[in-house]
């Protein structure tokens, strides 16, 4: 499987073209960037421009693009009106939000990419059919903005009433709207069997999000390195390896305190998952 690592991993920091050379000097081909102004400020021209000159230049593609969670520079610490969600049922309150993703999809004029990672809710949020219908509006207007950009928008399952494994099938089922997504291990092992979310979703995974947790909290962990993790990697593995042809591996880690240096410890990771067999 391809490897790409998400710039998740460095979020709390300016994405910078000396952060993009420290990853591509550790040999990893492809980046996800997560899209929170603290790190990349989608409206911020220079810094788009400045990533575009570089990549150009260089050998590290961009896979994808995590679309914006939050307003603010600061994780929606400002307040409840910097959260960004495309299940809002106003639609004059909607509108602003739907026109944030949009400045994130306009990075690919400049630094072209192949996906948006799109969230429907945020966490802990109930389900409701009213919230679906939002999404649907907002995600029939965000995929014609996108596809014009050569972007497709995957949906991630994530840790809401509105996203598990089959909230997402029975979406895309009920709206028509022709959507693949994101497999999330982390969030779905929260749910109680990674494998078992998977093999919901598999026909329509295009991208994964590899991370561990105990169970219970998003953590983020790396996986096999860092104690705590409960996922069975040997059984998520095979269960990648039945469509490997679909997606890539994909890490999407956050940093632990005295961790050392976090892109050996990504390339560690990568490699003791590649090495993992269901027959050893």
């Amino acid at each position: 499987m391809n490897r790409v690592l998400s710039t998740h991993l460095f979020v709390n920091h300016r994405l910078t073209v000396a952060m993009l050379d420290r990853i591509q000097r550790a040999r990893i081909p492809a980046v996800e960037v997560f899209c929170a102004r603290q790190h990349l400020d989608y409206r911020n021209s220079a810094q788009v421009n400045e990533l575009g000159h570089w990549f150009r230049d260089s050998e590290l593609k961009l896979h994808s693009l995590h679309s914006p969670m939050f307003t603010d520079e600061i994780w929606g610490r400002s307040g409840p009106q910097s959260v960004i969600t495309i299940t809002e049922p106003v639609r004059s309150k909607r509108f602003p939000m739907v026109d944030e993703i949009k400045r994130a999809i306009e990075v690919a004029e400049i630094v072209p990419f192949r996906y948006l990672i799109q969230h429907i809710g945020v966490g802990g949020e109930e389900f409701e059919e009213g919230k679906l219908d939002a999404a649907f509006s907002a995600l029939e207007e965000l995929s014609i903005f996108a596809r014009q950009r050569g972007v497709e928008i995957l949906l991630e399952n994530i840790p809401n009433d509105l996203s598990s494994a089959e909230r997402l099938m029975y979406f895309v089922g009920v709206t028509h709207l022709d959507l693949k997504f994101v497999f999330d291990t982390g969030h779905a092992n929260l749910r109680g069997s990674a494998a078992g979310e998977f093999e919901i979703m598999k026909e329509r995974v295009r991208s994964t999000h590899v991370h561990d947790n105990d169970g219970t909290s998003d953590s983020h962990l790396f996986p096999l390195v860092a104690e705590g993790g409960t996922i069975e990697w040997k059984q998520m593995m095979s269960a990648f390896r039945s469509r490997e042809d679909q997606y890539p591996l994909l890490l999407e880690l956050k940093d632990p305190a005295g961790a050392g240096n976090l892109l050996d410890k990504a390339n560690e990771v990568f490699d003791r998952l590649e090495s993992l067999r269901n027959d050893e």
